[in-house]
């Protein structure tokens, strides 16, 4: 019997989240979440892993030239930085008030958003 996979995979991190990379060229750098690739586990983080792009000259853009845009990092290698705190925590999920699962800061025990 094939196990079936959850369609939809949760992960620590959302868009618009504040992360910070704890890993590779960018390591201790911050920025904001643009998109998350839920299949791909990746996300685009604004000003980090930025990548060079060569494009041809075209009818459009005649000139051609270079594009430097954000590539997307494994979720690995991100941390969610706490908003109450500022500082990089690990996420959980608990019960709120409401009986609702939502995320909470492992650092302060505070629930995110």
């Amino acid at each position: 019997m094939e196990k079936k996979k959850n369609s939809k995979t949760k992960l620590h991190i959302r868009k618009g989240d504040t992360v910070m990379v704890i890993a590779g060229d960018d390591k201790g750098k911050s920025g904001k979440v643009l998109e998350v690739l839920i299949e791909k586990n990746r996300a685009v983080v604004e000003g980090i892993n930025i990548v060079t792009k060569h494009t041809k000259p075209s009818a459009g853009k005649p000139e051609g030239g270079l594009k430097k845009t954000e590539a997307a990092l494994h979720v690995s290698n991100l941390k969610l930085v706490d908003p109450a705190s500022g500082k990089p925590t690990r996420v959980g999920r608990k019960l709120n008030d409401k009986n609702k699962l939502q995320r909470y800061s492992k650092k302060t025990g505070e629930f995110i958003k």
